[in-house]
């Protein structure tokens, strides 16, 4: 099944040389952990989830004529493993909403100690924000 799964994967990314599946066998479960490119992870797992769930039904019908389960886990790149720094693009209205949210919520911003990041609560999300000097 390893092998199935692992030329599969190869025909949807564009790095094929980086995808890497580590198989742990269970008393009765078979979890597959994927491995891919940072850049292809998002083709694995498709719109919607589509491709990873379609994954997952072939996998569980393989497991289930052997009388097993499977899951598969697609794990994202270590930090250490990421290329490309994570970038979240902003609004410039974005700072004006936030502010909004927080009126709304009575959060309050935290000064961190001077080094112009600040972070506030928000529904149990820890928000931050650098501020231009």
């Amino acid at each position: 099944m390893k092998d199935l799964l692992e030329n599969l994967v190869k025909q949807i990314v564009d790095k094929p040389e980086d995808v890497s599946i580590n198989v742990i066998n269970g008393h009765g479960t078979i979890v597959f952990e994927l491995r891919v490119n940072q850049c292809d992870t998002g083709k694995v797992i498709g719109r919607n989830g589509q491709t990873a769930k379609s994954l997952r039904i072939l996998l569980a019908a393989i497991a289930a004529k052997h009388h097993q389960r499977s899951y598969l886990e697609i794990l994202e790149p270590l930090a250490e493993e990421k290329t490309q720094p994570y970038e979240v693009p902003v609004r410039k209205n974005a700072r004006k909403l936030i502010y909004k949210s927080l009126i709304k919520s009575e959060s309050r911003w935290a000064d961190d100690g001077g080094n112009n990041l600040q972070t506030f609560h928000l529904n149990n999300k820890y928000f931050v924000r650098e501020d231009e000097i």
